[in-house]
């Protein structure tokens, strides 16, 4: 109670008027440079510094072991709901779905795209508004939303409604990966957020066991009013519109303001994160950040990819269903199969994303992530077809994909500094991966059934492009690190970490080094 008193009392006052171990109120030796706009949590930060540091490391480990249990677990239970939601129409296609609705030709293929069409078009704007207002509040409005359109998806008896339905839920889902990406990186220290961005990733494996498992057992209730694929949709939707008032409840949009933290702790979450030279959150638009993102070379790079992997997950995500059927199986044992490409989602983020933690791993580690995928198109295209077990296990290592998607997704935020350049490049980012989720169904044509080998080739293609790509990102970020160095761009830890608040660019803030 004593430490929240003096936090409270310290809060109060200006921020550069901190106060110093007796008590007394003393000038900050850096003040912020006339035109520098500050952090949501300088505040914080700079009443840390009144803190012994022993105590704060001590007390760090507690703090994040409060986010670990308590924060990630509601991020990872949203994530999964997503992931599930996008997936409804994967699982409805095995019951009827298509004939119900009349779909012929590629009908279901531009139904699987609409999600992505809308999703490429809320992709700008929801990084925008993940700038300006809290996170948390505003995924917790929006997954009512969501839950309310999956469900809607139950009442479409043609193509034009579930395509209309599909664009609107892809529009509303846009926030959900940029948010959590954003709130990763507020939360945690640049060298814990690609395990944690794993974790809550790895739970698109989850979903697709608990999907297979729902839709099993929707699938074979045969007396119902309600048919087996529309069933899907309402139990999902619902799900989602419950969990979102947990998440508006109790989800923190920062370390300043998580309800489960005390005042003290909350100075702690934000020390904590000072190192990541990042800062926490900041709602004013700077133009000249945005021209900085459109001269970086980086920020291409990053599109490119983005555009190369979305491809890869559009087709996986949407296809895996309809490619196990093909093998010869009926609805019932494709769906069952599909648990299984989970375990491997669940599995390969998790073991790879700690691999990431190592010094200068992640981008090696997506490099090894994309390997089990390339195998598997491999053997899809040439594994004869009597041996159908071993086709559907080349299937099920497409799912590892998950991995190098999430931790490509932590680059434009491990390496990009300036809260308006930082949005523009998730945005931009986020634009060309929806590109990708919409034509990475275009690649299977239904006359290439059951393996699709146009598709395969595709895949691969992207597979190598994503590769090459990523390794010379890589490269750039080490040489821009070894320049720094060489000019002796060091200084003490309190100003660099200061600077991370004032809201300077990865080029502004030359004390910033990019994450290999």
């Amino acid at each position: 109670m004593a430490e929240n008193k003096e936090v409270e009392a310290v809060l109060s006052r200006d921020v550069e008027q901190p106060l110093t171990e007796k008590g007394q109120v003393t000038e900050i030796s850096s003040s912020v440079p006339e035109g520098i706009h500050t952090d949501v949590a300088r505040r914080y930060f700079e009443l840390s510094l009144q803190y012994d540091q022993a105590q704060l490391e001590k007390d760090a480990v507690k703090v994040r072991r409060k986010l670990d249990f308590m924060v990630l677990p509601m991020m990872m239970t949203t994530y999964m709901l997503s992931f599930l939601d996008k997936q409804t129409l994967n699982y409805s296609n095995a019951y009827g779905l298509q004939a119900d609705t009349h779909m012929t030709g590629d009908d279901y293929s531009w139904v699987a795209s609409a999600l992505f069409f809308g999703w490429l078009i809320g992709a700008w704007p929801a990084n925008l508004a993940l700038q300006h207002f809290p996170v948390a509040r505003l995924i917790g409005c929006i997954m009512f939303v969501w839950g309310a359109l999956c469900m809607l998806q139950a009442s479409a008896f043609n193509f034009s409604g579930l395509f209309a339905v599909r664009f609107f839920l892809g529009l509303t889902e846009a926030c959900i990966s940029p948010a959590w990406v954003l709130l990763t990186s507020m939360l945690w220290t640049r060298d814990e957020q690609p395990l944690r961005t794993s974790f809550w990733i790895s739970t698109n494996g989850v979903s697709s066991i608990l999907g297979a498992l729902l839709s099993w057992g929707l699938g074979k209730a045969d007396h119902t009013a309600v048919a087996s694929w529309k069933l899907i949709y309402l139990v999902v939707g619902a799900l989602t519109i419950a969990w979102g008032v947990i998440i508006f409840l109790f989800l923190p949009d920062g370390p300043h303001n998580g309800k489960m933290l005390s005042e003290y702790e909350r100075v702690v979450a934000v020390w904590r994160i000072s190192k990541n030279r990042t800062g926490v959150q900041h709602p004013k638009f700077l133009t000249y950040q945005v021209k900085e993102a459109l001269l970086d070379p980086k920020t291409y790079l990053l599109m490119l990819m983005a555009a190369a992997i979305g491809i890869l997950n559009g087709g996986v995500v949407s296809f895996m269903s309809a490619l196990i059927k093909g093998f010869g199986f009926s609805s019932v044992r494709s769906s069952l199969l599909q648990m299984p490409g989970g375990a491997c989602e669940v599995v390969g983020c998790i073991l790879l994303g700690y691999i990431s933690t190592f010094k200068n791993m992640t981008g090696a580690t997506i490099i090894l992530g994309c390997i089990p995928g390339i195998v598997g198109l491999a053997g899809i295209m040439t594994i004869s077809i009597e041996h159908r077990y071993n086709l559907v296990a080349c299937a099920w290592v497409q799912n590892i994909i998950g991995s190098p998607i999430v931790l490509n997704w932590t680059l434009p935020v491990l390496n990009v500094a300036g809260h308006t350049k930082r949005s523009t490049v998730l945005g931009l980012y986020f634009l060309f991966y929806c590109a990708g989720q919409i034509a990475g169904p275009h690649l299977f044509f239904a006359r290439e059934a059951p393996r699709y080998m146009s598709a395969i080739k595709g895949l691969e293609t992207c597979y190598a492009a994503f590769v090459v790509l990523q390794i010379i990102y890589m490269s750039i970020c080490f040489l821009q690190n070894k320049s720094r160095d060489r000019q002796g761009y060091h200084a003490q830890d309190e100003q660099e970490a200061r600077e991370g608040f004032e809201d300077l660019t990865d080029w502004e803030n030359k004390h910033f080094r990019y994450r290999l």
